[in-house]
C-alpha cells in the first residue's frame, strides 16, 4: 500500500481548546486512516513551520484524499498537506522510465 506524510497545524481555537482539555489525537487520526483500509504509521507534533506530521499507510490515493478532505473539512487545521511518498524502488523505476522520455527545454 502506498505511504502518505502529512503536515498539519492547528488554529489557536483548537490549541486553546486542547489546553483546556488535552487529548490524544493521535486515536482520532488511527479511526479516520483505519476507517478506509489504511495504518497510521506515526504521528508527531513539531516545533516550527508545521504543528505536527503523520505518516500514513491507505490503500490507493481516493481512499488517503477522503481521509484528508475529512480532517481539512472539520475546521480545526489551519493547514494540512499530504505528500505521496515513494519507496526506493518506485523511485528507480520512475528513473528508468524518465530516460526514455525524449523532453525538450523551452526555447531549446
Amino acid at each position: 500500500m502506498p505511504l502518505y506524510l502529512s503536515t498539519f497545524s492547528y488554529t489557536p481555537e483548537t490549541w486553546a481548546r486542547l489546553a483546556n482539555h488535552p487529548e490524544d489525537r493521535s486515536e482520532a487520526a488511527r479511526s479516520y486512516i483505519e476507517s478506509v483500509g489504511g495504518k497510521l504509521h506515526g504521528f508527531w507534533y513539531a516545533f516550527g513551520s508545521h504543528d505536527g506530521y503523520n505518516l500514513w499507510e491507505a490503500p490507493d490515493n481516493v481512499s488517503m484524499a477522503a481521509v484528508a478532505l475529512a480532517i481539512s473539512g472539520g475546521g480545526a487545521l489551519s493547514s494540512f498537506e499530504t505528500t505521496v511518498l515513494l519507496s526506493v524502488e518506485e523511485t528507480m523505476e520512475a528513473l528508468r522510465k524518465a530516460a526514455e522520455i525524449k523532453y525538450r527545454p523551452p526555447g531549446a
